[in-house]
């Protein structure tokens, strides 16, 4: 019913940038909160940041703090991360969760995507 895709993981070299962007798709009648997780190896999942629907609100772990730059378009179901000054333990699979009402009689669900790799390497 609800799809989502994370996009724009890949190699960066510690120090430098790299942007990653979700888009829910389905069938959505409404986005809530969106939200960054990430998962290393060995490691348990973790919150990276959180952005409410009007982004008037955000939550930004303390490791990444000042560093990445959460951001969303409701027009596009789209929710981004900014990552800046990228650090060998950012390294890890990070994943979209949007809290999204798929009708007006249930209440709303969070929605995974499958995630896309960040890999710091010089």
């Amino acid at each position: 019913q609800v799809q989502i895709l994370e996009s724009g993981g890949g190699l960066v070299q510690p120090g430098g940038s790299l942007s990653l962007s979700c888009t829910a798709s389905g069938s959505i009648v409404l986005i809530n909160s969106m939200a960054w997780f990430r998962q290393g190896p060995g490691k348990q999942r973790e919150l990276v940041a959180s952005i409410t629907r009007g982004g008037d609100a955000t939550y930004f772990l303390d490791a990444v703090k000042g560093r990445f730059i959460i951001s969303r378009d409701n027009t596009k179901n789209s929710v981004f991360l900014q990552m800046s000054s990228v650090r060998p333990d950012d390294a890890a699979v990070y994943y979209c969760r949007a809290n999204v009402r798929i009708n007006t009689w249930t209440l709303p669900g969070d929605y995974w995507g499958q995630g896309t790799q960040v890999t710091v390497s010089s």
